[in-house]
């Protein structure tokens, strides 16, 4: 039990963004508790911090998207949504309100606007999970996924000429449906549609080929295995996010993520923490994770709710207010 105060007290000796997921995840605290905590995200630290890099026009790191860049408009919302910013607080409104007036795909993609995406179901998937978190989902943008659903239940960037699904896409695409569906788009055809995406990871095992069995041990549009944990994780999938995904969408776990799940477990080191073992090359804002093989409280806080996820046992942090009194994080 000691053990388990050492972990909280350091994950809650973090930034804003950790600490409200600490408390709401591993302590079950009451809700004024993680609220109040939440609403620090956009006035200190990190959160502040990114929406203070925002331009005139609307957009961050000088595009909508840009290639070899993790700072652009996309890729920044994506990390607010992650870090959790409170989409109903007046520094937000303003903020995401610039993209929507502003930001569009340029001439390529027909000037559409930013929340209505670009054509790969990747960004797709990802712009809609903004918007929908945001406050500006789009019933366009969903059909047109719905519309790009393989056979074997994910979508592929690639597709057409790809039949084949790919897991960074579908992960991508099933962040965008779930979140959607949370923001009051939960018909039919869209549950349906996410239920065989969460299907194609289940059938895998979240890390194996499908026609082999064999451990997907090189990302084949990067230089990642799916074993290995990152945080941010980009548009690149690993077994962490999957798992992550899965306990979020309130599945119930069973036999076929037990080997996902023992992975994680193993990985977890004698001081009770897990280590970011890579970083995806790119432009940043500025450097959230130490480097690749240091104790990182974003993984360890997401391996800490997978566990309890699988497990179905009590939090490993229920003195988490008192813990987050003692590491000075309350003012």
């Amino acid at each position: 039990m000691a053990a388990e105060r050492s972990i909280i007290r350091w994950l809650l000796k973090s930034d804003p963004a950790i600490r409200w997921q600490v408390l709401r995840d591993l302590g079950d605290e009451r809700a004024g508790v993680v609220a109040a905590e939440r609403s620090r995200i956009g006035v200190e630290g990190w959160g502040a911090r990114v929406l203070s890099l925002q331009g005139a026009d609307g957009n961050w790191g000088g595009g909508p998207w840009v290639r070899q860049s993790w700072a652009s408009t996309m890729e920044t919302l994506t990390i607010l949504r992650e870090f959790g910013l409170d989409p109903s607080r007046a520094e937000t409104r303003r903020s995401v309100g610039l993209v929507a007036e502003r930001v569009d795909w340029g001439p390529y993609h027909g000037h559409s606007p930013f929340f209505e995406g670009e054509s790969e179901p990747c960004i797709k998937g990802r712009v809609l999970a903004c918007g929908a978190y945001f406050g500006f989902a789009s019933d366009r943008l969903v059909e047109r996924l719905l519309g790009e659903h393989l056979a074997d239940g994910g979508w592929n960037c690639d597709a057409p000429p790809s039949t084949r699904s790919s897991f960074n896409s579908t992960i991508c695409v099933l962040e965008g449906l779930l979140q959607y569906e949370a923001a009051g788009g939960a018909v039919a055809a869209v549950r349906d549609a996410r239920l065989r995406g969460e299907e194609y990871l289940w059938k895998r095992r979240l890390f194996r080929s499908l026609s082999t069995g064999e451990a997907i041990a090189a990302d084949r549009k990067g230089d990642s295995d799916f074993r290995q944990f990152s945080f941010p994780t980009r548009w690149h999938y690993d077994v962490l996010w999957g798992l992550d995904y899965l306990q979020r969408a309130g599945m119930q776990p069973d036999e076929r993520v037990v080997e996902a799940v023992d992975l994680v477990r193993k990985k977890q080191r004698a001081d009770g923490r897990w280590a970011v073992e890579h970083h995806h090359a790119g432009k940043v804002h500025f450097p959230m994770v130490g480097r690749p093989g240091t104790p990182s409280r974003w993984v360890t806080l997401r391996a800490l709710r997978i566990l309890k996820w699988f497990d179905g046992g009590p939090a490993p942090g229920r003195e988490a207010a008192h813990a987050l009194e003692v590491s000075g994080a309350v003012r």
